[in-house]
């Protein structure tokens, strides 16, 4: 069953153990960040502040940062489970014609079973400020890290919509408290809410925005998916869901929000209209540095009775981010296979804070196919980011990091095997010579074949035969390791 509300699946986390209530009084300048940070790599629970000066709200962090909690937002047992329905439904067939391609865009339309359903009455209206009573500083809203511009609002379901097609976009962009009423809003050059945003400044028009915090966890992920732009993440919310999800009209502007949510920011942005935000202690575990990004103005803020605010805070991994970044490789894996059906499977390791590193595996079928491959992912979306590209043979686990750089030790070639491009990185990407221009690399760590230049005889792996090793495992599940006895 999907979560109404953000209580009942704090409630789920306090039964399973997994969330802690601090009722110590704590103050959202630095304090919780540190207080949460040495939880994340401590790999604990989810931390409900139920006491945090200045306001007299509780504050939810942490909440999706295990692979557990992540599972548990999505209401599955394995994040696998969703990747395997979505891979049932698609059957991962490249298409061969405009019928099999008019089948895919079905098998797509299915993923979307569950449309939005508006109501007229919703909970995250049951208080209501507009105009001057609206104030930011009702809300516990942190300061993360020492050198940050202001406080931030680190996990809000921020929608937009289309000038031209109406098609709405929900995102996740980092939002700095300039004052009570008024934000940043950090969507970066190549996101949906940019593009969105450049619409209204070409038209000259002031853009309705309005962002959502907490509600049914599932929301809080869809908005940090990577979805294509004619794609609604409320409808991707709702098949994750298994129920639609419902929508309220906001008071002030033409947008629909989450009913479920707790609390809810209506406004604009105007076209013309930015202001210097940051720096920001980041995913990279660096400041991203201060720029030029538009500004929230707030109309009107609504909360349910007795709201709870979301927040995640960012650095080095592992952290809260971290397995949002997983559940998106797992559930995402089927629709990137299905344009490279050669794929086996994909890890993005947590080091890499998600565009750094892919680890990748492939049916190797031709020559220069892992090259292939390269090229193809930074084709993909957000994928383009990706710094590192790793490729190996299908026969290796990806998951296993030291198996992956036990073959870059052993089947790479640096002049033969890599490959330099030029192109677009993630803009928090400091090391670039250019803001969001650099250098990516491919390294080629699959066998090599005649075909592909090599010549000498590549040596036969090491392999134990199959009876041997069930004998053995035979006698280690009966005996153990300690009382082992060839008798």
């Amino acid at each position: 069953m999907a979560y109404t509300n953000l209580r009942e699946f704090i409630k789920e986390l306090e039964k399973s153990g997994e969330l802690k209530r601090i009722k110590t009084v704590v103050s959202p300048d630095l304090e919780i960040t540190e207080i949460t940070d040495r939880i994340s790599k401590a790999h604990g629970p989810a931390l409900l502040f139920e006491k945090v000066e200045g306001s007299e709200m509780p504050l939810l962090i942490n909440a999706f940062g295990s692979k557990k909690r992540m599972a548990m937002a999505l209401n599955v047992e394995n994040l696998n489970e969703i990747a395997a329905e979505i891979e049932s439904l698609i059957h991962i067939e490249p298409p061969e014609s405009i019928i099999d391609k008019l089948k895919t865009i079905g098998m797509l339309a299915r993923l979307a079973k569950f449309p939005p359903k508006m109501v007229k009455r919703a909970a995250c209206q049951d208080v209501v400020y507009e105009g001057g009573k609206a104030s930011l500083n009702k809300l516990p809203i942190i300061k993360c890290w020492p050198k940050d511009g202001g406080k931030y609002i680190t996990l809000p379901q921020v929608f937009t919509k289309n000038l031209t097609t109406g098609q709405r976009n929900v995102g996740m962009y980092r939002m700095m408290v300039f004052d009570e009423r008024t934000t940043g809003m950090h969507w970066q050059i190549h996101h949906d809410g940019a593009a969105n945003y450049r619409q209204y400044k070409e038209a000259g028009q002031r853009m309705p925005v309005a962002v959502a915090i907490g509600g049914d966890p599932v929301m809080s992920y869809a908005a940090s998916a990577p979805m294509p732009p004619s794609f609604d993440e409320v409808l991707l919310a709702g098949f994750l869901r298994k129920e639609s999800v419902p929508l309220v009209k906001c008071k002030t502007i033409d947008m629909e929000v989450p009913a479920n949510a707790d609390i809810v920011m209506e406004g604009y942005v105007e076209p013309d209209e930015t202001r210097t935000e940051g720096p920001f202690g980041d995913h990279t575990g660096y400041y991203s540095l201060e720029d030029d990004y538009p500004v929230f103005h707030i109309t009107c803020i609504t909360h349910r009775k007795n709201p709870i605010y979301q927040t995640t805070i960012v650095g080095k991994p592992p952290m809260e981010d971290c397995y949002m970044g997983k559940a998106t490789e797992r559930i995402f894996l089927p629709l990137i296979k299905m344009q490279l059906p050669e794929i086996v499977d994909i890890n993005l390791p947590l080091f890499g804070v998600f565009h750094n590193f892919v680890l990748v595996s492939i049916d190797k079928r031709y020559p220069y196919h892992a090259k292939k491959v390269m090229h193809s992912i930074w084709g993909l979306g957000q994928m383009m980011f990706s710094k590192f590209i790793i490729v190996v043979d299908k026969n290796v686990d990806v998951q296993n990091v030291e198996e992956v750089l036990f073959r870059v030790g052993s089947n790479v070639d640096p002049k033969r095997d890599i490959t330099f491009v030029d192109g677009p990185v993630d803009v928090l990407d400091h090391a670039s010579p250019l803001l969001g221009v650099g250098s990516k690399m491919g390294i080629d760590a699959t066998t090599k074949w005649h075909s592909e230049g090599f010549q000498r005889e590549w040596p036969e792996e090491m392999e134990m035969p199959e009876e041997i090793i069930e004998l053995v495992n035979k006698r280690w599940r009966k005996y153990g390791f300690e009382s082992f006895e060839l008798v």
